[in-house]
């Protein structure tokens, strides 16, 4: 199991455009399970590694960083979209397949 992974971040549900979909992303895996406090009722954890999140231009130095470190990683394989190309006046074809 790897201590870490490497990833390009998916583009967000939210909106149209792909900011943040560029960088490469190497994000620590959680060490310990998280805790139940009894007192105040929250979900806790002392591996501080998980709110760590590093970006990188590319995907090598992504993976020098992780080596540097002596960690563990996994590099997850990125998804490429396929772009359709259409025009707008397809919309209004006459011969166009209605549903």
């Amino acid at each position: 199991m790897a201590d870490a992974r490497i990833y390009i971040p998916a583009k967000s549900a939210m909106q149209s455009g792909r900011a943040g979909t560029h960088e490469w992303v190497l994000e620590f895996n959680p060490a310990e399970a998280k805790g139940h406090d009894p007192l105040m009722g929250w979900i806790s954890s002392g591996d501080t590694r998980q709110q760590v999140r590093l970006t990188f231009p590319t995907l090598e130095e992504a993976e020098a960083h992780a080596q540097r470190l002596g960690v563990r990683y996994q590099v997850q394989p990125v998804h490429l979209r396929t772009i359709k190309p259409k025009a707008y006046a397809d919309n209004f074809k006459y011969d166009r397949m209605r549903g």
